[in-house]
Order: structure tokens, then sequence, then C-alpha cells
């Protein structure tokens, strides 16, 4: 198993989740996050005055996924999220050693 995280634009949220759907993808997590990347924020102007944004608001997606889904989401979300321009965002990939279902106690790629 492996814990998909990607961080995108808020606006692509609805698009990738779709894609997602399409895909067989059962359940994900949203939180509404704040950071930066290569671009350290950006300058805004607002009533004729220049300010400095150093946190841009963005989307965190997590999921739980069985090992042969892993290639093909990478794929979808990064379809579904691109803008083709700076600040589109990052996927991230980590190794999930077990998983529990609260509910039925089901265990491994079961409890996804």
């Amino acid at each position: 198993m492996k814990m998909l995280i990607a961080i995108i634009k808020p606006f692509k949220l609805e698009e990738v989740r779709e894609a997602l759907t399409g895909l067989g993808v059962q359940g994900l997590t949203v939180t509404e996050v704040k950071g930066y990347g290569r671009q350290k924020g950006q300058t805004e102007i607002y009533r004729g005055a220049e300010y400095a944004v150093n946190f841009l608001p963005k989307v965190k997606i997590e999921m739980v996924l069985d090992d042969a889904l892993v290639d093909r989401t990478i794929e979808v979300v990064q379809k579904a999220a691109a803008t083709g321009k700076i600040g589109d965002g990052k996927i991230f990939i980590t190794d999930i050693s077990h998983a529990v279902r609260i509910r039925t106690g089901e265990t491994g790629t079961d409890a996804l």
C-alpha cells in the first residue's frame, strides 16, 4: 500500500476529485493548507498598494492506495491538476505498512 499526497491549487480540487472517482479511488482526505515552493509566494496589488503574499492557499489531498493503482493515480492527478503555470503543486508517495478499518477490524488492503 502507498499513500499519495497531492498539493494542488484549490480551484482544481473538483476536477481532480472527479478524475479520481472515475479511476475507482474510493476515499480521500482534503485539507486546506498554505505554503510556498520555489516562487516564495507572490506579489499582489490591492487598492493600488503592492504587498507580498508569502503563503499561497493550496489544497492537500491524501489517499491510501493499493500498489497496483499508484502509477495510474499519479497520471490522473497530474493531468487533472495541471494548469501549465508555476505553482501547480506536487505529488508525494510514501509507503504504508499497515491499515486497519476501525469499524470492522479489517486490515491491509481490505481496510481501504
